[in-house]
């Protein structure tokens, strides 16, 4: 079984790919941990040296060295030792094959896709000895990782960061789609049906309210400021499932927890199976936003 799954060589500047390594497995999970690879790409700058983003089943390594960067997706028990030593290897031989300069002033994507061949050779022979060629040393990979280790990178920071950062990256156009999530199911578009009927209906009692009883009182005024507030955390819900947003869990869960808090404060105007009605519809839509995976 295959333990290093991807190669990809970047040049750190403008994370301009220059080689990969061909697919040979269409695993989900590889799909997406290779979405999370193309993002580290193109942020490279801000992390120099070597680093690594961990996943339950997936591990991105990565280093960096003369401006340009070489990357590989590995399963998650591939010892780390052995990933950097082939990271090096791989680098030694990409470095020996094509000109310095040349790489530094090429244009095209992939324009060095013939080094795929090497990269194969390089994969197989640690997948399937298990050792490094004779050309890298494991205890000098060893010590300089102990000295100094891999940079650990949360991908949900990368996102995060790349967003508020835009101004200063310059993402190639065919980069967006990484940023994408996945796309809506059946039953994330009922969610979101629902969720409008509800925030409807909370909307058009407010306003009822205002219109007609907003004088009666510190009471009413509660009342109104509740279906508001469920109105809105109802809307918020529909963009967070429809739209990519940083700590998407902790706002899902905001939202939900303010759905519940405006229901309880609503018993009496509403009746038990009208606040089930509310509360499932917010668990849902919770549940389809964490669900929702980029």
């Amino acid at each position: 079984m295959s333990m290093i799954l991807f190669a990809y060589v970047v040049r750190v500047t403008d994370g301009l790919p220059l080689s990969a390594s061909s697919d040979f497995e269409h695993s989900r999970e590889l799909q997406e941990c290779k979405k999370q690879l193309k993002i580290v790409s193109q942020m490279l700058g801000q992390f120099p040296g070597r680093g690594t983003v961990k996943s339950n089943q997936l591990h991105i390594h990565f280093t960096s060295s003369q401006g340009i960067a070489y990357m590989t997706i590995c399963c998650s028990y591939y010892p780390t030792t052995m990933a950097f030593c082939f990271l090096e290897e791989l680098g030694m031989e990409f470095v020996s094959s094509f000109e310095v300069a040349k790489i530094h002033v090429v244009t095209r994507p992939y324009a060095f896709l013939e080094f795929d061949t090497t990269i194969q050779k390089i994969k197989w022979h640690y997948n399937y000895s298990n050792r490094p060629s004779i050309k890298i040393s494991v205890t000098n990979i060893q010590r300089e990782l102990k000295v100094t280790p891999p940079r650990q990178v949360n991908v949900d920071d990368l996102v995060m960061t790349n967003g508020t950062l835009n101004g200063h990256l310059h993402l190639q156009p065919s980069s967006a789609p990484n940023y994408r999530l996945e796309p809506v199911s059946m039953v994330g578009i009922l969610s979101v049906i629902l969720n409008i009927m509800c925030g409807a209906l909370n909307l058009i009692r407010g306003v009822h309210l205002i219109e007609h009883n907003f004088q009666d009182g510190d009471e009413e005024k509660g009342t109104v400021v509740a279906f508001l507030v469920a109105f809105i955390a109802c809307a918020f819900q529909c963009y967070l499932y429809l739209f990519y947003a940083s700590a998407r869990t902790i706002k899902a869960a905001g939202a939900f927890f303010l759905i519940c808090m405006c229901n309880s404060y609503l018993f009496g105007l509403r009746n038990v199976w009208q606040i089930l009605f509310h509360l499932g519809v917010a668990s849902l839509s919770t549940h389809q936003i964490m669900s929702r995976k980029l």
